[in-house]
């Protein structure tokens, strides 16, 4: 609904773009062929205050500072609203201010990440990176504060949580119980992390507020009327991302992003709290789903199953390079665990990491000498463990020739259940398929391949799958046993 004082500017937006509104609780959007504009409502919400002018013009301008580093071809200028001489409206005129807009770049409606999701060719592997890479890297601009009660924050958004889904007419309760239960569970890991990882954050890192920009997906419309909200733990940030990917886009594709953010970052202290952040950020979209006359009710049944235990596991993946391990991986990953499934450990990620680079550059060979690939595989093994202390299902994705490596990734696995996978395939076939490899993260080509094919890997009490053929269906068949 458009504020009576806010009809006349809407009307000359409308004219002036020849479009109606895009309408949300607080904003109206108008997009031209060349320019759209976005005006805040003049509206009173608990959580936020539109109606004096001076606060529209104040926002605009903390929206355009906001985001404008980080999407710079989307957004352009604040602009006033202004009365001219002859009665009319027109945009950044001298006369007196009606209102203030902010002036963005127009955008095809398909180039938003929600709608992709939602088409049958649904988000690519490259682009679910790039979203990763994407949030990964405003994370890392983002500056530490210290001076948050991370733990407390939370309790006070799930007590919010509850009485906007009361307003909205849905039972919260089944998931406030919940969700209590595993706060309590979980707040000694949010309050270990929050020296270094509560930030000033996007804010409202939904699909929605994800754009292709020439190619790039890019975040936008940052929260700027909250600082409170937005000034929290970068998990919790991504957590509304992972929560939307999983319910739009299906598991694996959540899983993808969250394994590739922690390739980049290795910020896996995230783990032990996900499923809370999961289901607190269900739980806001229950309420704003419902007021808008959608199925809060799924969301609701999303928190309380994000908010269930499932007992971890370990799966290990070996195998000379060209079997399809990391294939196997991320096919397996998703249905492991807890939401959004399994953490993937790639020891080619892994060495990336630790060398300080992304993972499709280059390494020189000292890089692979047996000191570094000792570290490698020590810190494999380390986040393993940590990963599993914290609930979460690992896969272990390396060669692992070494019969002693094969023993330290069942070593990892302490008390939870082991699966070993063992994936073999002609040497021909290998050849080829690391001959046709671009952009992955490992270094191998056929030469190291043929090096390897020469190793003696000793007696395998691991599963053997033959990987000329379908293992991911070989595979779930031996974890089903």
């Amino acid at each position: 609904m458009i504020p009576d004082a806010q009809r006349e500017v809407a009307s000359f937006l409308g004219a002036l773009t020849g479009a109606a509104p895009i309408e949300t609780h607080i904003s109206l959007v108008y997009v031209g062929a060349r320019d759209a504009f976005k005006l805040k409502k003049a509206v009173t919400r608990t959580f936020l205050d539109f109606a004096p002018l001076a606060a529209r013009e104040f926002f605009c301008r903390r929206e355009l500072a906001l985001n404008q580093p980080h999407a710079p071809a989307l957004y352009r200028e604040v602009l006033p609203v202004t009365r001219a001489e002859d009665g009319s409206l027109q945009l950044g005129g001298d006369g007196p201010v009606l209102d203030w807009v902010l002036r963005m770049a127009p955008l095809p409606a398909e180039d938003f990440l929600n709608v992709r999701a939602l088409r049958e060719e649904g988000l690519s592997p490259a682009l679910l990176d790039g979203l990763a890479d994407a949030v990964a890297a405003l994370h890392a601009a983002a500056p530490a504060r210290q001076d948050v009660d991370s733990v407390a924050r939370m309790r006070i958004v799930l007590a919010g949580n509850v009485d906007s889904c009361q307003a909205a007419g849905i039972d919260p309760w089944p998931a406030t119980a919940a969700l209590g239960a595993l706060l309590d569970r979980v707040a000694p890991a949010i309050a270990a992390r929050a020296p270094v990882r509560v930030r000033r954050c996007h804010g409202d890192l939904h699909l929605g507020n994800l754009v292709l920009l020439e190619g790039v997906p890019t975040p936008f419309d940052a929260l700027e009327f909250d600082e409170a909200m937005a000034l929290t733990d970068t998990g919790y940030d991504i957590a509304f991302l992972l929560m939307d990917l999983d319910l739009l886009a299906g598991r694996a594709a959540a899983n993808r992003v969250m394994n590739r953010y922690l390739a980049r970052t290795r910020d896996d202290g995230l783990l032990a709290p996900l499923p809370f952040w999961l289901g607190l950020r269900a739980m806001v979209r229950a309420h704003v789903e419902a007021k808008r006359g959608g199925d809060g009710g799924r969301y609701l049944a999303a928190a309380i199953a994000y908010a269930a235990p499932v007992p971890p596991r370990l799966v290990a993946v070996g195998g000379l390079q060209g079997t399809g391990k990391s294939t196997l991986a991320r096919a397996l990953a998703p249905g492991l665990g807890v939401a959004p499934g399994a953490l993937h450990l790639r020891s080619d990620e892994v060495r990336k990491h630790l060398a300080g680079v992304s993972p499709e550059a280059r390494l020189p060979p000292e890089a692979y000498g047996a000191a570094a690939s000792a570290a490698v595989h020590d810190r494999l093994f380390a986040l393993a463990r940590a990963a599993l202390a914290a609930g979460h299902s690992v896969v272990l994705d390396a060669m692992f020739l070494d019969p002693a490596l094969r023993a330290g990734a069942r070593a990892a696995a302490g008390p939870h259940p082991f699966t070993g996978l063992w994936l073999e395939a002609p040497l021909h076939l290998l050849e080829a398929r690391v001959s046709a490899r671009t952009g992955d993260a490992s270094d191998a080509d056929v030469a190291v391949l043929r090096r390897a094919a020469t190793a003696d890997p000793g007696a395998l009490d691991w599963h053997r799958i033959d990987a000329a053929g379908d293992a991911t269906v070989q595979a779930q068949s031996r974890l089903a046993q």
